[in-house]
């Protein structure tokens, strides 16, 4: 007996839905709370092939909520941990683990091949370049966002321009993020991780949303998407389906085909992490490929100024010599691609200058 036979006995899937499941790869953008549930629930669903992407280490916080994770993952990528995790759930799918930043430079090579891209981030600026290659590709994309008791979670099928390759009409097409988030948030506005917290069994139900629909649109079975805006604060035990929204022909994005994240008009070079005392600083460039022990020759190169270790592709290690506003030593963890974590900061423009001097601009 299959061991999908249970989801082959629903009539809406089938042996032939399964096996397009089967034949499908998904990209999970983020691996935290969201995308942890979701790439667990599609593993075992039997996507044929999942590609997880994340830039952060796992951290003793993050287990509360993040189900792929245990103690001994702590300070491990996030990436590898659920993959090594899912491979033990179902060894008969392909995973792939992409301990890297979804930004302008690497999205489209990150993308490519995808059926379905499904959102586990905790940011919005990678959520408007997720939704800009959406959109100039006509691949789906599935949103996701869980803050404090409260989520959100929408399903899209991009404006094609009666696109005949299109598996959807242009009737079946729903509105993109920005005809919903003209721009985003500013800094500041809008509850974070940190400053509002996050409850576990909310972002399941929302990453249990999220999946329903990829496998939805995986099976072809997209009359039964659910097109509405999915609103759910569940302290006040309060579900709402929001009328579903229209594409905007005024829209910069899918009205007017204007990709400024994707062509990297916009976006930055510094992010601050929800739920680290940390800024991510990204390569002044594209990196190149870099050559075997590259990490070992910065280590070396970076002893003289604190502690450092390499291990599992990741340098860290704290800097003697600079020091927070409180006096602790900062942070410094390097990942192959030469991006880099700078712990124990108070302002992005100290974060970049640090980078500068100890890794080069």
């Amino acid at each position: 007996m299959s061991r999908y036979h249970r989801q082959e006995l629903l009539p809406q899937l089938g042996e032939a839905g399964q096996q397009r499941l089967a034949a499908s790869c998904v990209l999970i953008a983020g691996c935290g709370a969201l995308g942890c549930t979701i790439a667990d629930l599609l593993a075992r669903a039997g996507v044929g092939r999942l590609r997880i992407i994340d830039r952060d280490l796992v951290e003793t916080t993050n287990l509360q909520r993040q189900v792929l994770f245990s103690e001994s993952d702590v300070g491990l990528p996030k990436a590898t941990a659920a993959a090594n995790r899912l491979r033990s759930v179902n060894s008969s799918i392909e995973i792939e683990a992409h301990v890297v930043d979804l930004n302008a430079t690497s999205i489209k090579r990150l993308t490519t091949g995808c059926d379905v891209i499904v959102d586990g981030l905790d940011n919005f600026e990678t959520r408007y370049l997720l939704n800009d290659l959406a959109v100039s590709t006509g691949v789906p994309f599935v949103y996701g966002g869980a803050v404090g008791t409260e989520g959100l979670s929408l399903a899209i099928l991009p404006v094609t321009g009666g696109d005949s390759a299109s598996p959807w009409s242009t009737d079946q097409s729903t509105a993109c993020l920005r005809c919903l988030f003209p721009e985003p948030p500013a800094a500041g506005v809008t509850a974070t991780c940190d400053t509002a917290g996050v409850l576990g069994p909310l972002a399941v139900t929302v990453a249990a949303h999220e999946a329903m629909q990829v496998i939805k649109i995986l099976a072809g079975c997209l009359d039964d998407l659910d097109r509405s805006v999915l609103s759910i604060d569940a302290w006040r035990n309060d579900i709402r389906r929001l009328a579903p929204p229209s594409p905007n022909p005024d829209c910069p994005c899918c009205g007017q085909g204007q990709f400024e994240w994707l062509n990297g008009e916009r976006g930055h070079q510094t992010t601050m992490l929800c739920g680290r005392d940390a800024v991510q600083v990204l390569p002044g460039t594209t990196a190149a490929p870099q050559a075997d022990g590259h990490l070992q020759e910065l280590s070396r190169r970076l002893s003289a100024h604190g502690t450092f270790t390499c291990r599992d592709g990741v340098l860290r290690g704290t800097l003697r010599e600079e020091r927070s506003d409180a006096g602790d030593p900062i942070e410094l963890t390097v990942f192959e691609d030469l991006r880099a974590m700078v712990g124990r900061i108070e302002s992005s423009e100290r974060a970049r200058a640090i980078y500068d001097r100890y890794i080069g601009a």
